[in-house]
């Protein structure tokens, strides 16, 4: 069965913000990746995460439940090149029945908001190796946070084709939640990091961005996707006729491993 993000996985791997070069970096030098890891991207998506560590990786697992997000990162992979990343289907209730290998990695990104956040340390604590550990990366929002105009002149087209209720889920406001839960965790030794992360969209960057959102997926508008894109681009060009959309997205991540002993 089909998940809400089916008809968004060509969209997700092309529109979506690819997360900060200093996590990538942070991830490298904090698990000393030199090519002979084990990585598991839980969540995985179109391998937003599992694409650009598998240079850095021995093998990577990519296991996401849509098959469609696992077959548009298949396809990149193989446009790239790589062939150390294996894409199986599963979510986060089934990380101990995947039969993986030790882990020394495992990344999540914003998939994690979804997740049984006190479940899923748990049962990643059976499946690292004793060094390994867990890396959340995702964006933070919160209320009062400033946001451009032209965020707005979407949202009020959105709005009218979907409706206030179907605004997507807002996965950075439990930031400080997901930090205490892994901190409860097997995995009790969490460290922190954020990054302002400045992005400049084109006028279709910005309509395929909500292309690659659920609440305004292809599948959703059906027949009213292209009326959906004209108007969005008409009222962001009334709004700016430059064409281009400037936002700082505040990142944050989270990485836990095994207290010391």
């Amino acid at each position: 069965m089909s998940t809400p993000f089916a008809s968004t996985a060509p969209y997700y791997a092309r529109y979506r913000p690819p997360y900060p070069r200093e996590f990538h970096t942070l991830l490298a030098d904090r698990f000393a990746l030199d090519g002979s890891q084990t990585v598991l991207d839980l969540g995985a998506g179109p391998g937003t995460l599992s694409l650009p560590l598998a240079p850095l990786a021995d093998h990577v697992y990519a296991v996401d439940p849509e098959p469609a997000m696992l077959a548009e990162g298949a396809r990149l992979a193989e446009e790239r090149g790589l062939t150390n990343i294996s894409w199986l289907r599963g979510d986060d209730t089934a990380i101990t029945r995947l039969c993986l290998p030790r882990i020394d990695l495992c990344v999540i990104g914003r998939a994690f908001h979804r997740m049984d956040r006190g479940r899923v340390p748990a049962d990643l604590d059976e499946v690292l190796a004793p060094r390994g550990g867990v890396a959340v990366v995702t964006s933070l929002h919160r209320p009062g946070d400033p946001r451009p105009a032209w965020l707005t002149v979407v949202e009020e087209v959105r709005d009218r084709f979907t409706g206030p209720g179907a605004r997507p889920a807002d996965e950075g406001a439990d930031w400080d939640d997901l930090v205490e839960r892994l901190a409860k965790s097997p995995l009790s030794r969490v460290e922190t990091h954020r990054w302002d992360q400045p992005v400049r969209h084109t006028v279709d960057e910005v309509i395929g961005l909500q292309l690659s959102l659920p609440a305004t997926s292809p599948a959703v508008l059906g027949g009213r996707m292209t009326a959906f894109g004209t108007q969005l681009r008409r009222a962001l060009l009334d709004h700016d006729p430059r064409g281009t959309y400037d936002r700082t997205l505040r990142i944050g991540a989270a990485v836990a491993t095994r207290p010391r002993r």
